[in-house]
């Protein structure tokens, strides 16, 4: 079998949006709105007037019409046709006008003065927990994509709308295609955000760009819960074992160990998330025992694996809260 050399499409295989909760608001200046965040990835595309974007711990920015912004996991944020006014919660928004479950039921509504107009359409995703704890977590906390730099942008943000039209028109199979195009406009955007990472040589996606070291990363990637050893890594990669931990600590940031440890926990956070049993896990992550896994997990996440469950289900149910 030939072997991928798209390795960042390899890498980025584990993003999934499992479920989707869509949006759509018409607003008149004067107003402002601010979230207290979401357990989710938002992405957002607007029409009209532009306006203000201030993500928490972040200078402003001004969205233009047509601009994609991602909030990759979903931090506290204020939108406003002027950041000098006091901002009203969304959560006041969704209490007055929600209908239902919002990942059953489109959430759209007016708001503001009587000044110029700007539409707001959004998807919510609930993004798979193996994608979350390892590639969103190395993204910062909003992406801004103009509309006039390319036109992939562009043709996202015409997608992005056409699929709020068709969930706003609860039109058959809406809610699968929500979650299906809020994947494929999420993978476009981290596709440009690391392949620009890698032109510039920075980040983990140098390992990337390195033919030995990207084997090894894939391999890592494609059976996370293999029995690596250093050794066999390094044979994936057809160097010695001294080289190759020196060379991908160089590329990537991190050892080829701990970098292992990592895919294979969040791995086991996607599982724990999906159900299974702990017994199962554990043996699948090559643990001889729940308990030892358990310490495993606990130090990589500072949760035992019990209460990340518990967690994981609590953050589902608020999912479709768009506070």
């Amino acid at each position: 079998m030939k072997q991928s050399s798209d390795h960042l499409s390899d890498v980025l295989a584990i993003c999934r949006a499992e479920r989707a909760v869509t949006a759509s608001f018409f607003l008149r200046a004067p107003w402002a709105l601010v979230s207290e965040g979401v357990p989710g990835t938002m992405i957002r595309v607007g029409q009209g007037q532009p306006y203000w974007l201030q993500v928490q711990g972040l200078a402003p920015v001004q969205v233009m019409p047509g601009d994609l912004v991602v909030l990759p996991l979903g931090h506290p944020h204020v939108m406003a046709s002027d950041l000098a006014l006091v901002p009203v919660p969304f959560a006041h928004m969704i209490e007055r006008f929600a209908q239902g479950a919002k990942d059953e039921n489109p959430l759209t509504f007016e708001y503001g003065g009587s000044g110029s107009a700007t539409r707001i359409d959004s998807v919510l995703l609930w993004i798979s927990a193996h994608c979350r704890h390892t590639i969103l977590n190395l993204l910062p906390p909003l992406l801004h994509i103009p509309a006039a730099q390319a036109a992939p942008p562009a043709m996202l943000g015409s997608t992005l709308q056409a699929l709020i039209e068709d969930s706003l028109a609860r039109r058959a199979g809406w809610r699968l295609a929500a979650a299906r195009l809020g994947e494929l406009a999420l993978i476009h955007v981290l596709s440009n955000h690391f392949a620009a990472q890698q032109e510039r040589g920075q980040g983990w996606v140098r390992g990337l760009a390195d033919a030995q070291i990207a084997r090894a990363m894939a391999a890592i990637h494609g059976r996370p819960s293999h029995d690596w050893t250093l050794q066999t890594l390094a044979r994936e990669a057809a160097m010695s074992r001294s080289r190759f931990a020196e060379k991908f600590k160089a590329l990537v940031g991190n050892s080829p160990m701990a970098y292992l440890l990592q895919q294979r926990m969040a791995h086991a956070a996607q599982q724990l998330e999906s159900g299974l049993p702990l017994a199962q896990i554990a043996e699948d992550c090559g643990y001889e025992s729940e308990r030892v896994f358990a310490r495993a997990f606990k130090r990589w996440c500072g949760l035992p694996p019990r209460a990340y469950q518990r967690n994981a289900q609590a953050l589902k149910k608020e999912f479709a809260a768009l506070k």
